[in-house]
């Protein structure tokens, strides 16, 4: 299967060290010829080409998505169409109603697939199946060191200091619709759970930057009819963007075997 890589970063790296049998990586795709990603592919030798013309151009069978929101937004829908296979990793822009339901549209259309991977949690398996039989509540806490919640513009704007926090400080809590567009790179797996689950409005959402923490720490409570499921998934941060846990990132390969397999084993 030939894949193209949609961003140049940490899970392009990745992919590209550690290719699963049966996938070829056809491009690097950005916005910039003098980009990370054109380094990237130079060391690799794969090819580099910007913009989405270019993409099509190098007749990949699937896109792996490992860029921002923005991209999401840009390419998703317009190359579900195309009938590419797409994998969605920047989540948190699924928020938008109308950008899914296009993108869900367009794969029944063209009968391409569009997967969006469990990222950095578990848990999602039961949490499907536990909403066959009726769920009350869902909630995921996202707790990280407070180095990993620097440079986002939601958390500037609300003052807090986080070089001079000496205890855990709540961030944000609430809807997951409301909280996941606040945060692009940190809390697309809340983005996950709500979307195999109950839905953006409904699931909780709580953000959480504590100085005891060294592991990136997601905490998910179910309860429903089916009985009642607690999650604790300790990750390890990326060690080239603390935003991003090291599992999130490996779960991108996992997407990548999936799409060559004909065999599956769990839901």
């Amino acid at each position: 299967m030939r894949v193209a890589l949609l961003g140049g970063g940490t899970i392009a790296r990745l992919v590209l060290e550690h290719r699963p049998p049966g996938i070829e990586v056809s491009a690097l795709v950005g916005r910039n010829p003098s980009s990370r990603g054109a380094f990237l592919g130079r060391e690799f030798g794969i090819p580099y080409v910007v913009g989405r013309a270019a993409l099509l151009a190098t007749r990949p069978d699937a896109v792996l998505e490992a860029a921002s929101h923005e991209a999401v937004r840009e390419h998703l829908v317009p190359l579900l169409e195309a009938g590419i296979h797409v994998v969605v990793l920047s989540a948190g822009a699924l928020a938008d109603d109308g950008l899914r339901q296009a993108a869900e549209a367009a794969a029944v259309r063209s009968r391409a697939l569009f997967y969006v991977p469990s990222g950095g949690i578990g848990g999602l398996d039961a949490l499907k199946t536990a909403c066959l039989a009726g769920v009350e509540q869902v909630s995921i806490q996202v707790a990280k060191p407070p180095a990993a919640w620097k440079g986002i513009a939601f958390v500037e704007k609300s003052g807090v200091d986080l070089d001079r926090l000496e205890a855990a400080h709540v961030l944000f809590e609430g809807p997951a619709r409301e909280g996941v567009p606040h945060f692009p790179q940190n809390v697309n797996i809340a983005a996950v759970l709500a979307l195999a689950g109950v839905g953006m409005d409904r699931t909780r959402l709580k953000v959480v930057a504590d100085p005891a923490l060294t592991l990136n720490t997601h905490t998910i409570r179910v309860s429903g009819a089916s009985g009642r499921i607690t999650l604790v998934l300790e990750n390890v941060p990326s060690p080239e963007n603390p935003k991003t846990s090291w599992l999130a990132c490996y779960s991108a390969l996992a997407a990548l075997q999936s799409l060559g397999s004909r065999v599956r084993y769990g839901t």
